[in-house]
């Protein structure tokens, strides 16, 4: 009797103590990545600044801010002469080559810094801009790397990159240094990430994939992104915060060292020796006993499988996602997801980058963004649970794109806004964006045929960071008319959310496995079907065999 994968990895344990220095790996990981992929927000924040004159050294923020008042763009605009009671100041028409800022809580800005401000402002959005092309072009690097060289070596190499775009920042002047510093630095924003969860999954049992995981990552997550706010207010310098961001990634050296590579990678390689050997170090670490008989049946199993697949290599070709694109309602739908997904990680980080301008110190709102994290991922379970995912989907994208929109809106024609008003306006959005987030991402998953989910998904992401590329430019407009980055948003969002009706549900059927069940699922089905009697989740048939299945196939991204 043979012995799959599966089984040989219950006797050496699947939920012990292996599994759970994996998870203790990996939500140092997350802290780690939350704190590289929003650095370039940190560094980037604007303080309140005006253009230098003589007469303003000794007057207070409130005395200047006062007298630029009148003028059109306070920020940018050089006077030419001011009376001693602060009256009748008169504008230049030279640019202004120098600034008063009113730093938040101390920081020195790399903006401010480098006086990246009024018509240098552009400058920083392109930085950001080669960040989210480093992003786009590390997804496929990596994932290519880490099937052939291994995913503890890829995502040791991706952190590397981390480090040493951080550090190559951290002595940028000019916007090529810059740009080419942040390039480097986003080849490791999604990639080391994804790699590490491919590597937890493939050892640990089916419940510690949907519940610890997943926990995992929002609370370091979220604690990473907290530690990044305070940290730049203790030390109090853009430069020095970026040494403490880059140096944290070299810590992922060590897991190449700590951690086995994948058995099951090994064993797709055909490297049964190799994959008996990492089998047996997790066996010994877990402090289980496993027979040579056992081993051995393992072993029977690999090489029946490798026959197996040798035989059906035609049909394993014959499953491609260039195939898909045959079949017209399966090409309609991949399309829909493909341009749902985009627009939806292009508003996460619009919106999640949106922290300046609202009369709240940026640091806080950065914190308490990180805090809607947490509840949002409970919240979105839930409604799925019981409501569905379509319904979650189109429901939090309308829901969050009319909310931003109105508080962009408000910002713009409330001179003084009410500042717990303002908060829990903005938390609205910042939750309601996340839970569509996640949503997004199941729903996509699903509807994915399992012959190409993994190649479906790794496209989805690509276009998605690709996409994200315009998201500083869309803030930039903020410059020009405070609502323009909501209103935007809210549009996409909305287009989505229409997009996302002409989906199918997938709750409580069955998934589709081949080419030809995802071109017939859902046929007959109607825009609005999905609103009929939200009956209870069968928990047989969305449980642990799909969700298995699910959790498997996002190995890739």
């Amino acid at each position: 009797m043979a012995m799959d994968f599966e089984e040989i990895l219950v006797k050496c344990g699947d939920s012990h103590r292996y599994q759970y220095m994996l998870l203790a790996l990996y939500g140092l990981l997350m802290f780690i990545v939350s704190r590289h992929y929003f650095a370039q927000n940190v560094i980037g924040f604007v303080p309140d600044h005006w253009c230098y004159h003589e007469q303003l050294e000794n007057r207070s923020y409130a005395e200047i801010a006062a007298i630029y008042a009148p003028f059109e763009r306070p920020s940018c605009t050089r006077l030419a002469s001011i009376n001693k009671d602060g009256g009748n100041a008169t504008a230049s028409d030279e640019p202004c080559n120098r600034w008063i800022y009113h730093y938040d809580h101390g920081f020195i800005s790399m903006n401010a810094d480098l006086n990246w401000v009024c018509d240098d402002a552009y400058k920083a959005r392109v930085g950001q801009s080669l960040f989210f092309v480093g992003s786009m072009c590390g997804t496929l690097l990596f994932g290519l790397l880490g099937d052939r060289i291994g995913r503890i070596r890829a995502v040791v190499l991706a952190n590397w990159c981390g480090f040493l775009g951080d550090s190559a920042t951290i002595f940028a002047e000019s916007l090529v240094t810059f740009s080419a510093s942040r390039f480097v630095s986003g080849l490791a924003a999604e990639a080391n990430s994804y790699l590490m969860f491919i590597l937890v999954l493939e050892y640990v049992s089916p419940t510690m994939r949907s519940v610890g995981l997943n926990l995992t990552m929002c609370i370091f997550y979220c604690l990473g992104l907290i530690c990044a706010s305070w940290q730049a207010v203790w030390l109090g310098s853009w430069r020095s915060f970026m040494v403490w961001t880059a140096l944290p990634q070299l810590l992922v050296t060590g897991f190449y060292f700590l951690i086995q590579e994948s058995a099951q990678w090994l064993v797709t390689r055909h490297d049964f020796d190799g994959a008996e050997l990492r089998l047996r170090r997790v066996a010994k670490f877990n402090r289980r006993d496993v027979s040579e008989a056992d081993y051995e049946l393992f072993r029977q199993h690999c090489k029946t499988k490798q026959s197996e697949a040798r035989s059906q290599m035609s049909l394993q070709k014959q499953a491609r996602l260039v195939d898909s694109l045959k079949l017209p309602r399966l090409r309609l739908r991949l399309i829909y997801v493909m341009v749902i997904f985009s627009i939806v990680t292009l508003c996460y980080n619009t919106m999640s980058r949106n922290v300046e301008g609202l009369s709240i110190s940026p640091f806080v709102m950065f914190i308490l963004f990180a805090l809607t994290l947490p509840p949002s991922g409970i919240f979105q379970t839930q409604v799925q649970k019981h409501f569905g995912r379509k319904f979650t989907s189109v429901v939090s994208m309308t829901a969050t794109g009319l909310m931003t929109a109105a508080t962009g809106i408000l910002l713009t024609f409330w001179t003084q806004p009410n500042a717990t008003v303002m908060v829990c306006l903005l938390l609205m959005c910042r939750f309601g964006i996340s839970v569509t987030t996640g949503s997004t991402m199941q729903i996509s998953t699903e509807l994915m045929p399992t012959c190409v989910r993994s190649s479906g998904l790794a496209v989805i992401h690509v276009t998605g960071a690709a996409l994200s590329f315009i998201s500083p430019f869309i803030l930039h407009l903020d410059t020009y008319f405070r609502a323009a980055s909501s209103i935007i948003t809210c549009l996409l969002l909305l287009l989505s959310a229409w997009i996302c009706l002409l989906l199918s549900e997938t709750r409580n059927k069955k998934l589709p496995l081949t080419l030809a069940e995802g071109e017939e699922f859902g046929r007959g089905e109607r825009m609005f079907d999905f609103i009929r009697g939200f009956e209870k989740e069968d928990e047989h048939n969305l449980s642990a065999g799909t969700n298995e299945k699910l959790m498997g196939d996002k190995r890739t991204y």
